[in-house]
């Protein structure tokens, strides 16, 4: 029902019109209020009874054929007297008439004028409307345009009187030029902070090596060296998800048309030596799934659930990812098996550093960043994640992305893909690595 009473709701260039147009009304009708009072009382005035006294006064005025002053007891007496009784009220009940047509003709011609001047106004109070919200339109062009370009260069520049309209405008490209000074300077800081984080941490990892490598090491050293390159390695992993959690936050910049089911496919292939270490066995069905979005993003995002599935799965558990389109959305689905995971941790679970059972991340399986990396990609491509704990255990985690209409078109004209229909899978006896099928 809100949905529908939105809807329904009329914009802001209709309820000014009618407002016009109710003043314009509520003028017309004060106005023709008074117009009527004032002839009304001045036709009032015009039609004062006239006496009988001065009606026989007349009759008996010098040179008219009954003058004279006829005797109370002549029978002409009684007839003068009733002529003038008939003749008052014929001419009070004229006049009454006269009043009423000039007064009826009065309203009536009167609201025609006020119906007319009501349409003007309505037609008048369109456009005016228009061109007084005709720069709030610009801005909200401007506004729509920055979000689906992610361009936040461009500027409304409006050149206008200054007035409330040209302050909105200034401030609204003032908070632009803001915006676009901060993501810049986030920019420039992921990048420093790539090359600063990154750089000790890929010397330290030399040096344990070489350190461990060396011939005259002992079996104490090389213990403590394999210690330090795993503690090193989930450093160089936490130090990863950070940035591209910092990055995925952000905008994306470089979008074009994927299909989830080829990176899904590229994905699958990557993980088959990993699923197969672990004996997990593997299963795919994947549909023509066209979105847009960035492609190292996106791939990011699918290989974070296919090794979240991966790695907190049992020996001997399954996966499985489908892919497809659904209402005008780009779905891919990751399933897996599992340790039970209560319904009330499903969504936590999309927090950085969260782990089920554990407010803080403390396991050399992840940096416990990969869920919240998969949550903010899908939200800057516009898309949503939701994941459903299974009732045996495990998770089934949907991400749905905008499809793309125009880039589904052409990935049919090219043929389907040809592991669409084709599943995958990874036994337990292919531990040496192999690709999965």
């Amino acid at each position: 029902m809100t949905g529908v009473a939105e809807r329904l709701r009329p914009t802001i260039r209709m309820r000014l019109t009618l407002l016009y147009t109710g003043l314009f009304l509520c003028a017309g009708v004060v106005l023709l209020g008074l117009t009527y009072i004032l002839v009304q009382n001045n036709l009032q005035r015009q039609s004062e009874p006239v006496s009988g006294e001065k009606v026989l006064d007349v009759s008996r005025a010098p040179g008219t054929p009954d003058a004279g002053t006829p005797d109370a007891g002549t029978p002409d007496a009684g007839a003068s007297w009733v002529s003038s009784q008939r003749f008052e009220g014929a001419l009070l009940k004229a006049r009454r008439e006269s009043r009423h047509e000039t007064l009826g003709a009065l309203l009536t011609q009167g609201g025609i004028a006020l119906g007319l001047v009501a349409a003007a106004g309505l037609g008048f109070g369109w456009l005016l409307a228009d061109r007084a919200l005709r720069p709030v339109h610009k801005i909200t062009e401007t506004a729509g345009r920055v979000a689906r370009s992610h361009d936040l260069t461009e500027r409304i520049a409006y050149e206008g009187p200054r007035d409330d309209v040209k302050e909105l405008a200034d401030a609204f490209d003032t908070m632009l030029g803001r915006l676009a000074r901060a993501f810049d300077g986030q920019r420039r800081f992921v990048a420093n902070a790539s090359h600063e984080l990154r750089t000790p941490l890929a010397i330290n990892r030399t040096l344990v090596d070489v350190a461990v490598r060396r011939p005259d090491a002992t079996d104490d050293v090389k213990r403590l060296g394999e210690s330090l390159l795993v503690v090193n390695g989930r450093h160089e992993r936490l130090i990863d998800g950070l940035l591209t959690l910092a990055g995925t936050e952000n905008v994306v910049a470089d979008a074009g048309p994927l299909d989830l089911s080829d990176v899904a496919s590229h994905v699958l292939d990557q993980a088959g030596p990993e699923a197969g270490a672990r004996g997990v066995t593997a299963g795919h069905r994947l549909a023509p799934a066209v979105t847009s979005g960035d492609p190292v993003l996106v791939e990011r995002l699918v290989q974070n659930l296919v090794e979240n599935a991966i790695r907190h799965n049992h020996d001997g558990g399954d996966l499985s990812v489908t892919t497809g389109e659904s209402g005008g959305w780009a779905e891919l689905r990751v399933t897996n098996t599992g340790p039970v995971v209560p319904a009330y941790e499903a969504e936590t679970i999309f927090e950085p550093f969260r782990r089920l059972g554990t407010d803080r991340a403390h396991s050399d399986r992840g940096s416990g960043l990969g869920l919240s990396i998969v949550r903010a990609t899908a939200t800057a491509h516009g898309g949503t994640v939701t994941a459903v704990p299974r009732p045996g255990g495990g998770l089934a985690v949907t991400v749905r992305l905008p499809a793309s209409p125009d880039a589904a078109a052409d990935e049919t004209a090219s043929g389907p893909n040809p592991r669409a229909a084709t599943p995958m899978t990874v036994s337990t006896e292919r531990n040496e690595g192999a690709r999965p099928g």
